[in-house]
């Protein structure tokens, strides 16, 4: 029997004075709470996806700082799971004006209390396991994640 592939996605949890950078996004008609976040590219590091992503959902540049982990899950609507490989970031500089990703609201800074009390709207069990595993000190170096190159597959 064939199985999907896993849809490969990075993701980015950047704190800033004990809040985090968040993006609102319409899915199916409804607001969610993500990380900034989006599928890794061929041609691309996971890093590069990353700092891509980021920008291009929240109007963030940031700069990566810590690798924190890799979640899989798999939501019930759909027929094929994700890893999400996720870094740490700290925020260098806002773009502003710049458009967002197609169905992105807005970007907005959160504590985690704010983030807890607002959980019915995450898009997945992922974003608020990624901030606390943040605030458990689960970062790892960046190093931990190796890109050898080597073309597009």
């Amino acid at each position: 029997m064939n199985k999907p592939y896993p849809h490969v996605v990075v993701a980015a949890v950047v704190e800033r004075n004990g809040e985090y950078l968040f993006v609102e996004e319409s899915i199916n008609g409804q607001l969610r709470i993500n990380q900034p976040a989006g599928h890794w590219e061929i041609g691309e590091s996971l890093t590069q996806a990353m700092i891509r992503e980021t920008l291009e959902e929240s109007a963030w540049e940031v700069e990566p700082t810590g690798f924190l982990g890799v979640y899989h899950w798999q939501a019930d609507t759909l027929d094929y799971p994700f890893l999400r490989v996720t870094f740490t970031a700290r925020p260098l500089r806002e773009h502003v004006g710049r458009p967002l990703d197609k169905g992105i609201q807005r970007a907005l800074w959160l504590t985690p209390q704010q983030l807890r009390d607002r959980s019915v709207a995450h898009r997945s069990p992922s974003v608020l396991k990624c901030v606390e595993d943040h605030l458990a000190g689960r970062q790892q170096p960046l190093n931990l994640v190796q890109d050898l190159g080597g073309g597009d597959w």
